[in-house]
């Protein structure tokens, strides 16, 4: 007799799992991570010493996170109704596909997006649709050419990973004006405190439209990526949506103390802010030093710069001599990306030692 067990939706068995940065060499070896885009900052010295004081354990956590939304609101000037938290953005992000869309519907999103995007797609059951991207960015007019009757949510990360290129405020107004008004546009603002601006348009556009949420989380310049906890806004009944499917106590007790006191310290998100953008920029500028080489980079504002190299075996082989160095990197050629690697921003040493490793790897084939 055929023995028979439990078997899940095909949809399921369609999608690829997310492969997180690598933390260490093929030989075992412990790297430096340029992998995950973490602040190689830390965190605020208020948020580490929140997070180390004792929580009690045994009592669940607030279930609202009552006080972190109230300061989110009071620092963005959001009602906190409107807000919503959760385990990272991740969570954020998958409940919005999982509120929105389902099975026959469409997600669409631009070439070259964050990989969890798709997942989020296809683990309703929906089609994730990819439109071509404009020099590794969304393209508005590809965009809309590909909503059909049959989309229901429009992911856009702004600042865009894995790329780090931006939409402009006008691009983004384009698009949301463009979108029928039954389709969500989830704009995935993760690296937006690292723009000067902070990505107030996108907050603002949350905060006017009734079609539009923002996801946000505290893993990057806030320095809380082991801490998992992220937040969206939204008109009241994207909001409502997402509170009757989240888990339940997603957000931990020590979690909400520790992201409530991160945001207390703006010194801290300035300071991270200015040391990115200088460190980045000094960075670049080696790079563009090596365009005799095949070298280019995609203009980046977020806290990692997405370098080409001349085909994938280069690509390869500049990730390995990385590593050698003692640094790990991001390699997507799952993406479409096997000719680039994604690097972290760290300190000042840290791009030093990697530039040091690129231009060894290259000036040595050439001779």
């Amino acid at each position: 007799m055929k023995s028979r067990a439990p078997q899940p939706k095909p949809y399921i068995l369609d999608i690829a799992p997310y492969v997180p940065g690598v933390a260490k060499a093929a030989d075992g070896r412990a790297l430096v991570k340029l992998s995950a885009n973490e602040n190689p900052l830390g965190c605020s010295d208020a948020a580490a010493t929140a997070l180390a004081k004792p929580h009690d354990a045994a009592r669940y956590p607030d279930p609202d996170s009552i006080a972190l939304r109230t300061a989110l609101g009071e620092l963005h000037g959001i009602d906190p109704a409107q807000i919503v938290c959760g385990t990272g953005s991740d969570e954020l992000l998958n409940l919005a596909a999982q509120a929105f869309a389902g099975v026959g519907d469409e997600v669409l999103m631009p070439r070259y997006s964050f990989s969890v995007y798709p997942i989020a797609a296809r683990r309703v059951g929906a089609t994730p649709v990819e439109a071509e991207a404009r020099d590794y960015g969304a393209d508005i007019d590809t965009l809309l050419a590909a909503v059909t009757d049959r989309t229901r949510v429009v992911f856009i990360a702004n600042p865009n990973n894995p790329t780090g290129t931006h939409l402009s405020n006008e691009d983004l107004a384009r698009l949301h004006l463009g979108l029928p008004d039954d389709v969500l546009l989830v704009l995935d603002q993760a690296y937006a405190e690292y723009l000067e601006d902070e990505g107030a348009a996108g907050l603002a556009l949350a905060g006017a439209a009734q079609n539009v949420l923002v996801t946000r989380t505290f893993s990057k310049i806030y320095g809380l990526a082991s801490a998992r906890v992220g937040w969206a806004t939204g008109a009241p009944h994207l909001i409502d949506a997402l509170n009757r499917i989240r888990a339940p106590f997603n957000v931990t007790g020590a979690t909400q103390s520790g992201a409530l006191a991160a945001l207390g310290d703006q010194d801290f998100v300035r300071h991270s802010r200015r040391e990115n953008a200088r460190v980045r920029k000094a960075f670049v500028a080696r790079l563009a030093q090596l365009g005799n080489h095949g070298v280019r980079t995609v203009p980046s504002e977020a806290n990692f710069v997405l370098v080409f190299f001349p085909d994938q075996p280069t690509a390869e082989r500049v990730r390995d001599r990385i590593a050698d160095a003692g640094y790990a990197v991001r390699h997507l050629p799952g993406q479409g990306l096997g000719d680039a690697l994604r690097i972290t921003i760290g300190r000042d040493d840290d791009m030093v030692k990697v530039g040091d490793a690129i231009e060894a790897t290259l000036i040595c084939e050439v001779r």
